[in-house]
């Protein structure tokens, strides 16, 4: 009943998506008092809070958008997208070496994957759906041609490292939160956040260049700009140190269109099992 739903709202254009999209954002906000403590609370706290109207609408438009990216034909999935700065991804695959696309849950993260896989081969970590019947949607919509996907567990991590090895390209997101033994205490916009150390692991173990991308969702439904940046920072250290430089990255990158950030997003929670920040060790 859900694939249907969502192959029928992918008939629909893509600004009537997003018109119904920003409604639903200032709804689920006026409706829910702890969504709308959280998504304010973690905006003002990275210190764009004048962004707020803005970041309300584009929480519902990252909602709503999802059948037309999911279910909509890849074809005209692709013709609302357009690459900035390929020519960096373009350099590496050409000397044979693996990437690792860092991908925040910043604009459009979802149209990423795709967008890549229509130029090269991807598998990317995903988190499997606790709820059975989300499944058969969340999984069979992502896979597409050359586009794999690797489960987040042991098994999936070994995945991902052997494409790297093979000189293949694979995607993280690096901004959510890892399970217990997965991450450490990291600063991130000024707050102690557990943060997954798999990134700098994946990165050294496959020595692959490491590559950050995201999607800006263009104004009044216009599309997409999928853009590439280069990681130039050096992955030193122990593994705080590794998160807190990848975490820096992420707010960089952020900071470019902070209102299309996942601020709703509980960051700063504290899983199953692990010990809360040291509070004499700061952020």
């Amino acid at each position: 009943m859900l694939v249907f739903f969502f192959r029928l709202l992918s008939k629909l254009p893509l600004p009537i998506l997003h018109g119904l999209g920003s409604a639903l954002g200032w709804l689920v906000y006026l409706a829910s008092p702890s969504y709308r403590r959280r998504l304010r609370g973690n905006l003002r706290g990275a210190g764009f809070g004048q962004h707020l109207a803005s970041a309300i609408a584009e929480s519902g438009k990252a909602i709503v958008e999802l059948p037309f990216v999911w279910c909509a034909d890849p074809a005209r999935v692709a013709r609302h997208a357009t690459d900035e700065n390929w020519d960096c991804v373009q350099a590496v695959l050409e000397r044979g070496q693996g990437i690792l696309f860092l991908t925040p849950h910043l604009g459009c993260f979802e149209i990423t994957a795709q967008q890549i896989a229509l130029r090269t081969p991807l598998t990317v970590m995903y988190r499997p759906p606790r709820k059975a019947a989300l499944k058969p949607l969340i999984e069979g919509a992502r896979a597409r041609r050359n586009l794999h996907l690797a489960p987040a567990t042991l098994a999936g991590v070994r995945i991902l490292a052997k494409c790297l090895k093979r000189g293949e390209p694979v995607g993280v997101l690096p901004d959510q939160v890892p399970q217990q033994g997965e991450g450490v205490w990291a600063p991130y916009f000024g707050r102690s956040a557990y943060t997954m150390t798999l990134p700098a692991k994946l990165a050294q173990l496959g020595k692959a260049a490491i590559i950050l991308v995201y999607a800006e969702r263009r104004a009044r439904g216009a599309g997409f700009i999928v853009r590439f940046v280069p990681f130039d920072e050096s992955l030193e250290g122990g593994a705080l140190e590794q998160a807190t430089t990848i975490n820096r990255a992420m707010e960089q990158l952020i900071a470019r269109c902070p209102a299309q950030y996942f601020w709703s997003y509980n960051r700063y929670k504290q899983p199953d099992g692990v010990a809360g920040p040291d509070p004499q060790a700061g952020a």
